[in-house]
């Protein structure tokens, strides 16, 4: 099955469904509602705004299947980008096929060849068993980090 997965940047046409994800993505992991309409702006002002970030989209049979965000945060440390993996979501009956294993390698080898990057980071839902092991199989470790917010 691998072989016959695309990987490809979203266009503006893709915002419904990137959309359609993300509303099931957050149902699914922490039991929240979210706003379609806020959501499609959102996605497409980093559709449009490449220095927002850009989202990658798995197909298979010509349907998308899976998706990843990248959004860039600058180190001063690093003098580089880290490249951060959001809105990670693959349809059910696509889990579990190497879905995002594909995407990850695909963003790992542009990252690479930008040469901007300073790695790839990403942040989970503390109780996601499932992601965090994924995640392990990459070859990414637990950050020593904690992460705080307040929402406005």
């Amino acid at each position: 099955m691998t072989s016959t997965i695309t990987v490809r940047k979203a266009e503006l046409s893709d915002a419904g469904t990137i959309v359609g994800f993300n509303v099931a993505m957050a149902h699914e992991t922490e039991d929240k509602g979210l706003d379609a309409g806020i959501v499609t702006k959102g996605v497409q002002a980093v559709i449009q705004d490449p220095k927002k970030g850009f989202y990658l989209l798995a197909e298979f049979g010509g349907a998308v299947v899976g998706q990843l965000m990248v959004t860039f945060e600058w180190s001063d440390w690093r003098n580089k980008n880290f490249w951060w993996i959001q809105s990670v979501y693959v349809i059910p009956e696509y889990r579990g096929k190497k879905i995002f294993s594909i995407l990850y390698r695909h963003i790992e080898e542009m990252a690479k060849k930008e040469g901007d990057a300073a790695g790839l980071r990403l942040y989970v839902e503390k109780d996601n068993q499932v992601a965090r092991k994924v995640y392990l199989n990459m070859g990414m470790c637990e950050s020593h980090y904690r992460m705080y917010e307040i929402d406005f």
